[in-house]
């Protein structure tokens, strides 16, 4: 157990860090271009981004815990951090330091309450994977238990000791550094913090909990059981508690492993939209999701039975961090998706706000604007295109549509960090695998897939919305006598005595423009309606008339 002194001396380190660079951004990236040196700022940006992801990498490996998954989430993002940042974390996917032998031992021992020669037959003392909340080891089942689970080859995964309270430390230093973000206008107009380390905190606990991972392992199996792309170990539970995971050894190519998957035979080109395929489905179809699909978690297995086009699967471990869209999320990320693919401004604008990250109350227009002339510069290239871009143009638009981003409400919805986890990550694996990957070459049929699934449902969909229309249009005109009722009896002072005539005038043009919507609605209701049902849509239409009667007679009575 990690003494009281060896606990406060990690949580200043980490506070200590996060402050110093903090203050150096803040410096940096707001103050020297207020005052004229924003080209300092940019001379010195790579070097500055340089030296900070070196001495993390150095906090990182030497604190463990918590500190690696930050790191792991950096190096991931391949398309958007620059390469000084991605490269120098790369390495914290695996690189971490073993914790001897002996202290796993005794706590294996300790958890399943037998001694491991008893528990299995031979057991590696090197492991396999050193990651930084567990590590794992090769092992041999003992034959009775081989015979009963149908098993031999397995992986040991025993969680590093004391990794509650070094989880605990780390919890609790994200929390401060939460709370001085939460300070700063600019980030707590947009996110939650306290509340955004909560959820980061719940995932982290749930993550050193191996019957969870073991039952979200069956859970992820189960979902794509008749997938012949995925492949998923199988959980050994005469042998997994708490803190000791005996699963299937499932060992095969790193899927970053290029030459590997090359002299294997297998284009790594051709397992980039597969992977997103994949993640795509988890996030958009089953709403439950890898959360942490980083190259240390997911081989590339050669089939030998499997198909000519794909003689390999792609097999997922480690399930501790997953993530799971709720319905009306998962609504609305679809429908991000299907603009995204459509290259439509105006609808991913609308999908942003469904999903809630975009407050109801943003005014649009300027965004929707904005990613409208986005789709048309670079909409459908691919990061090794847009690498190519000049950045300046990157630049110039940044500074014509930055304050227009930076003035509507933005907001980080509970669960979306995952999501946003997972995406990153994604489209981490997919570059490195193919510099040349184009996202929309997998976005564009997976969007197509989407209408063709949800076409069924349009005709539903239009004719709700129509009906929906003609109620708010039928409530118009009692809101509008509820406020001449108000100016009549006094409620509402006037200031002018041509303001009722006003009032009459903009009521009677209400009505009209009331009674030309309704006429809208019915006629589009209708229309639709007739295909499905011939009875209800007649009638739909043939009411139609009665607005739109009402709105040419009203307007020459007006005359």
């Amino acid at each position: 157990m990690p003494g009281t002194g060896d606990i406060r001396t990690r949580y200043r380190r980490i506070l200590r860090f996060a402050g110093w660079n903090l203050a150096v951004t803040w410096w940096f990236e707001l103050v020297l271009p207020r005052i004229g040196l924003g080209k300092l700022a940019e001379r010195t940006r790579s070097r500055r981004m340089r030296r900070f992801a070196q001495r993390f990498h150095v906090l990182a490996v030497e604190l463990g815990g918590l500190m690696i998954k930050v790191g792991q989430f950096m190096s991931s993002r391949l398309d958007v951090l620059p390469p000084e940042i991605t490269a120098e974390l790369e390495g914290l996917q695996d690189e971490v330091p073993p914790v001897p032998f002996a202290a796993i031992r005794a706590l294996a021992e300790a958890e399943l309450g037998v001694p491991l020669q008893r528990a299995f037959a031979t057991v590696d003392e090197t492991p396999v994977a050193a990651a930084s909340l567990g590590q794992a080891h090769r092992a041999r089942l003992a034959p009775l238990d081989a015979t009963d689970t149908g098993l031999d080859a397995v992986v040991i995964k025993v969680q590093r000791p004391n990794i509650d309270a070094i989880i605990d430390v780390d919890l609790a230093a994200l929390r401060k550094v939460g709370g001085w973000l939460s300070r700063v206008r600019i980030v707590s107009d947009r996110v939650d913090m306290p509340a955004l380390v909560e959820e980061f905190a719940q995932t982290s606990l749930e993550e050193i909990d191996y019957l969870h991972e073991a039952a979200s392992s069956e859970r992820f199996a189960t979902e794509f059981a008749d997938d012949e792309r995925v492949s998923v170990p199988a959980i050994v539970w005469e042998r997994t508690t708490r803190r000791v995971l005996t699963l299937e050894d499932v060992t095969a190519i790193k899927i970053t492993d290029t030459e590997a998957l090359a002299a294997a035979g297998i284009d790594p080109a051709e397992v980039a939209p597969v992977f997103a395929a994949v993640m795509f489905d988890q996030l958009f179809t089953n709403g439950f999701f890898h959360a942490d699909p980083h190259p240390g978690n997911i081989f590339v297995t050669p089939v030998a039975d499997g198909p000519a086009e794909r003689p390999w699967k792609l097999t997922f471990i480690d399930f501790g961090m997953m993530g799971e869209v709720p319905p009306s999320t998962r609504s609305g990320l679809r429908k991000l998706l299907i603009a995204a693919a459509s290259r439509d401004g105006t609808g991913m604008v609308e999908a942003i706000r469904e999903v809630g990250v975009l407050l109801p109350s943003a005014e649009t227009s300027e965004l929707e604007r904005a990613m409208t002339q986005l789709f048309a510069r670079f909409g459908g290239m691919g990061f090794a295109e847009l690498r190519e871009v000049d950045p300046r143009e990157f630049r110039e638009f940044a500074d014509q549509f930055g304050h227009v981003v930076r003035s509507l409400p933005f907001q980080l919805p509970e669960n979306f960090l995952l999501i946003i986890r997972a995406m990153s990550l994604t489209s981490g694996v997919c570059s490195a695998l193919d510099p040349a990957f184009n996202l929309w070459s997998s976005i564009e049929p997976y969007a197509a897939q989407l209408l063709r699934d949800e076409s069924g449902n349009v005709v539903q969909d239009l004719a709700q919305q129509a009906f929906e229309t003609a109620g708010i249009v039928w409530r118009l005109p009692k809101r509008l006598d509820a406020i001449v009722t108000r100016v009549e009896d006094g409620s509402v002072s006037v200031a002018s005595p041509r303001l009722e005539r006003r009032v009459a005038r903009l009521e009677r043009t209400a009505r009209r423009l009331v009674s030309a919507v309704l006429f809208g609605a019915l006629l589009i209701g209708g229309a639709v309606l007739h295909a499905n049902d011939a009875v209800l849509g007649t009638v739909l239409m043939v009411a139609s008339i009665i607005p739109l009667l009402h709105a040419l007679f009203a307007g020459l009575r007006d005359r």
